[in-house]
């Protein structure tokens, strides 16, 4: 059967899928700049005979055609890009790019779906259909990798009936893999704010415009556009994680610099939200005396993963890796820009278990301790591998 022949190979090739993803986590790339990371991939499509093509950049996408009849698609992505994080492992294969690391598992993901890619070419002749393979640049910053290469066609010729996208998930344990139907991850905007008034000696506020006062009736009243005027039932978040006000004890500023996130699964309430945030912050800052730059930088859109595609391929994901091993998720405000994939074409988007807590690999993305449980690899190629050709209708 073709799951034992998947499941034999993955084995067989391990350590070349740790290899890779140990250079690629020693030679992380910023967004935009995956310049020898692509190279990288390209090579290792070569070494399979696979053709590609190159998109937005720095992003690959290559076809594996299987030699049964069959005229189904499905795609298969992988991020390549890293962060602007400085690693805090003494591991062998740390970041030798100094300031930037693989701490949000891009690294495993692209060696994963290299790993995947030489299963599938093994077995094209166990198999019909196609299997498109999207290496995408840029997941880390907007607008996004994956919007710029649906823009350049990536979901045409062939198109696809499914889109997988797997990602590590620290919270669970190397081995298992989380799955949710439905609306899964959050939207995000970034906000810039500006706040505009008249400084001066702090010992003399009646001849003043005090912007951090208008700044902090700002911020207060702005929680009341998730409080009182979102839905309880759709999840929104508004959160400020940098305030500049560079006056000093008693200095008024002339102006008060904020940046802020704000997060919901409701394209409509979205909308409908920029407009009050605007128009509160505005307004406040005019009644005080003052005046408001408020601007709105649009993310990624939420996140959704298609009912009937997402219940059939935690199916397989059971049928292969056992009932017990397969996970419900929870609803995640983090954004990810798989999502632009998923408003346009039907796409699953799973969890890759990752942690090992007997050897401390427990830290969060994001962090510079974060690391990967490498014994995942022994079922991530796999696993997305049968995926594929059972979607495929195999």
């Amino acid at each position: 059967m073709i799951k034992e022949q998947i499941q034999q190979l993955s084995q067989t090739i391990f350590n070349d899928v740790v290899a890779n993803r140990r250079h690629l986590h020693s030679h992380p790339e910023l967004s935009f700049n995956e310049v020898n990371t692509s190279a990288f991939v390209a090579g290792k499509l070569d070494e399979l005979g696979l053709t590609y093509e190159r998109m937005a950049d720095n992003g690959l996408v290559a076809l594996i055609k299987g030699e049964k009849p069959s005229d189904r698609v499905v795609a298969l992505r992988a991020d390549m890009d890293a962060l602007p994080i400085t690693e805090a492992n003494e591991v062998s294969y740390k970041s030798q790019n100094v300031g930037v690391m693989h701490a949000c598992g891009h690294d495993a993901h692209t060696s994963s779906l290299l790993g995947t890619a030489k299963i599938l070419t093994d077995l094209k002749s166990e198999f019909g259909g196609t299997v498109k393979l999207i290496f995408q640049p840029a997941e880390e910053k907007l607008p996004g990798g994956a919007s710029l290469m649906i823009a350049e066609g990536v979901l045409e010729n062939p198109k696809p009936q499914a889109v997988l996208g797997q990602h590590v998930m620290p919270l669970i344990e190397a081995g298992k893999v989380g799955f949710r139907a439905g609306k899964y991850m959050a939207s995000t905007d970034e906000i810039y704010v500006t706040v505009h008034g008249k400084g001066g000696h702090g010992a003399q506020p009646q001849q003043n415009v005090d912007p951090v006062i208008i700044t902090a009736h700002i911020l207060t009243a702005l929680q009341q556009v998730v409080s009182r005027f979102a839905d309880p039932k759709s999840p929104s978040v508004l959160s400020f994680g940098k305030v500049i006000a560079n006056g000093a004890t008693n200095v008024i500023p002339n102006e008060v610099y904020l940046e802020g996130t704000f997060r919901t699964m409701d394209e409509k309430w979205r909308n409908e939200a920029h407009i009050k945030m605007k128009k509160m912050a505005e307004g406040i800052a005019e009644s005080m005396g003052g005046s408001c730059d408020f601007n709105i930088m649009r993310g990624y859109p939420f996140l959704i993963n298609e009912e009937k595609l997402t219940a059939a391929t935690r199916g397989h994901a059971e049928d292969y890796l056992g009932k017990e091993n397969v996970l419900d998720l929870d609803i995640w405000m983090a954004a990810e820009d798989f999502a632009y994939y998923s408003q346009v074409a039907d796409s699953c988007f799973y969890r890759l278990g990752t942690r090992n807590e007997s050897r401390g690999i427990t830290s969060s993305v994001h962090t510079p301790t974060f690391d990967v449980e490498e014994d995942a690899f022994k079922i991530s190629t796999g696993l997305m591998a049968y995926l594929a050709v059972k979607q495929l209708g195999n």
